[in-house]
């Protein structure tokens, strides 16, 4: 394994992944293994991409989020504090997860949706539109 500086930002990115010159990696952001960051994505704070995540767009990854396994964040979806995003998930448009929250397996995040706090979304669910699952909230479908 072997890591360089991302030119814009400073940040870690091995050399099995890729990120655009257009994305930004923060000095202390990490993105390794498959992964993709693409177009003016961002990831920042300590966060980290693996796997064969991909963010892209306008996303953005920050403090000291994990998204990995073969996760898809796009549009202006934002993954921070300490949230795991992980599985086959995908979040975009304008979603934001973030607090202790995770997201997990086949679930989708779309829309103005928010979930935070130690909430939990995994299996097939779907949260979209103005929807919020905060607290310690399960969603499991």
């Amino acid at each position: 394994m072997a890591f360089r500086p991302h030119p814009n930002g400073g940040g870690m990115v091995e050399d099995t992944a890729f990120v655009a010159e257009t994305a930004y990696v923060g000095q202390h952001a990490v993105v390794r293994d498959g992964a993709r960051v693409l177009e003016n994505a961002r990831i920042d704070g300590t966060a980290q991409v693996y796997g064969y995540a991909r963010v892209t767009g306008d996303a953005h990854v920050s403090g000291n989020a994990n998204v990995h396994g073969n996760a898809y964040i796009c549009g202006n979806a934002k993954i921070y504090e300490q949230a795991k995003v992980f599985g086959s998930v995908r979040i975009y448009g304008s979603a934001m997860v973030f607090g202790y929250a995770h997201v997990s397996g086949n679930a989708w995040v779309y829309g103005n949706a928010r979930v935070y706090g130690w909430a939990w979304v995994s299996e097939s669910s779907l949260i979209s539109g103005n929807a919020v699952l905060y607290d310690a909230a399960r969603l499991y479908w």
